[in-house]
């Protein structure tokens, strides 16, 4: 099983079928409007200038999960974020990445890389908190602004936590489109 098994649904309401990507270096991210990660939209959209024609895609998953950080319609987000950051890569319908109702395609990211603290830049304190949190809230997504980095076979090979900006992950990214970066999950 990888990522081309899924289907997801547009900010327009338009079933896509993931296979599309196929060939692709994928960073997938759950994101939000009214986060403190939000700026991080200008670092996605930096990379996705810079790697588009180079077969790189930015997949934008809006969640109101955490603390209703994302609140308007479909519609509203797209909107936001192209008038605010510029962003020109493709923005998805609003999901659940967590719980009941969260989006198969987030429920299989999250079976494959159950642990992000391996690609995160953070204090042994705040590794240790976010150890404790793992026991706790298992495969969760803990927050907006979690990125997943896929392989042009559609294989997940790195999760990174909302601290982790998206420049940050520039050289793996490069490495993935020249076929050099090796999976770690």
């Amino acid at each position: 099983m990888n990522i081309y098994d899924f289907k997801v649904l547009d900010a327009q309401h338009n079933e896509i079928q993931m296979d599309m990507y196929k060939g692709k270096i994928l960073l997938i991210v759950n994101t939000a409007t009214g986060c403190g990660f939000t700026p991080q939209y200008e670092g996605l959209q930096m990379l996705y200038d810079k790697y588009k024609d180079k077969g790189f895609e930015i997949l934008d998953f809006p969640c109101n999960q955490f603390l209703n950080q994302a609140p308007g319609s479909d519609s509203e987000i797209v909107s936001f974020c192209q008038t605010k950051f510029g962003v020109t890569f493709k923005t998805f319908s609003k999901i659940d990445v967590n719980g009941k109702n969260a989006e198969p395609l987030y429920n299989y990211l999250k079976s494959v890389t159950p642990d992000e603290q391996q690609n995160s830049k953070k204090s042994a304190i705040v590794k240790g908190l976010a150890a404790i949190g793992q026991n706790l809230l298992g495969t969760n997504i803990k927050w907006n602004f979690t990125k997943f980095l896929v392989d042009r076979n559609g294989k997940v090979v790195a999760r990174y936590s909302p601290m982790h900006k998206p420049e940050d992950i520039e050289s793996q990214i490069i490495a993935l489109l020249e076929g050099g970066y090796q999976n770690v999950t």
